[in-house]
């Protein structure tokens, strides 16, 4: 059962991103089915560690659309950005720590996060993106 599904609420219009949050999400999803199978110690770390290395990722290119299209937002959309990742590297530097263990309110945040920085925050650049050029 996936922790989260995609569907067209999620899509921002710009096939490229729509693809990276769509790894974002399987990435979610498959620490999710780590942790039904009783095997979330042994895959929660490097699942972790490429869920904050995609984030980084993505955001890089995000970033990189909205800068080349002078997007009026960007500058609050990037503190957002840093924002989320330094909240997922806590959390990835807490598990290697062994501070804290993948558990359902780790992915409970982690689904919300990004649930809800996909359906608010990257909404509102789709259409500005297609409007100039980028699909």
């Amino acid at each position: 059962m996936a922790l989260i599904t995609w569907d067209d609420s999620l899509s921002v219009g710009v096939r490229a991103l729509d693809d990276q949050h769509k790894g974002l999400i399987q990435t979610l999803n498959e620490l999710h089915e780590a942790m039904l199978k009783g095997h979330a110690k042994q895959a929660a770390g490097p699942l972790l560690e490429r869920l904050a290395k995609y984030t980084k990722e993505h955001f890089a290119a995000e970033e990189a659309m909205m800068t080349r299209t002078g997007y009026r937002q960007l500058e609050a959309h990037r503190g957002k950005h840093l924002e989320l990742t330094c909240q997922v590297e806590e959390y990835v530097a807490r598990f290697q720590r062994g501070d804290i263990a993948l558990s359902v309110h780790l992915l409970d945040f982690l689904r919300s996060w990004l649930s809800t920085h996909i359906q608010k925050e990257d909404r509102a650049y789709g259409p500005w993106l297609n409007r100039n050029g980028v699909r």
